[in-house]
């Protein structure tokens, strides 16, 4: 596999494995009766901060599959992955990264650094897009 398809397979694999802890998570909370089965509110709201973190991490994920998951596809479907492979592990890295953050704390550093690492993925995904377009 190149690089962006690597990367892809990562962003996907993260993915999954946010939503596969939230779920192990969950189900401990039903099985020691914690919270009843029906209990369970989308965001975790009423559930700890972690776990309220944890489901906000795994929607920015979702959220932004469609966009650089589609852009990634996009490269090496046309052939073009020389646009993209340069860079699809520092994509990797810093969509993990803001993951990582943001499930560890809420602090204003941690708001700042999440956001920094964010705007790094921005930044290649415009970079891409336009590549893509020109190119």
């Amino acid at each position: 596999m190149n690089p962006t398809l690597t990367a892809l397979t990562g962003f996907v694999a993260w993915s999954l494995f946010l939503l596969v802890l939230m779920e192990l998570i969950r189900s401990k909370l039903v099985v020691t009766k914690a919270v009843p089965a029906n209990g369970f509110k989308p965001d975790n709201s009423n559930l700890s901060p972690f776990m309220q973190r944890l489901a906000r991490a795994h929607a920015n994920c979702v959220e932004g599959l469609p966009i650089f998951g589609g852009l990634m596809l996009i490269a090496v479907v046309s052939g073009r992955s020389a646009v993209t492979d340069p860079l699809a592990y520092v994509f990797l890295a810093t969509r993990i990264l803001q993951s990582v953050i943001h499930l560890s704390s809420l602090s204003a550093l941690a708001v700042t650094l999440r956001f920094s690492a964010f705007a790094v993925q921005m930044g290649i995904g415009v970079y891409w897009a336009v590549r893509l377009v020109v190119a």
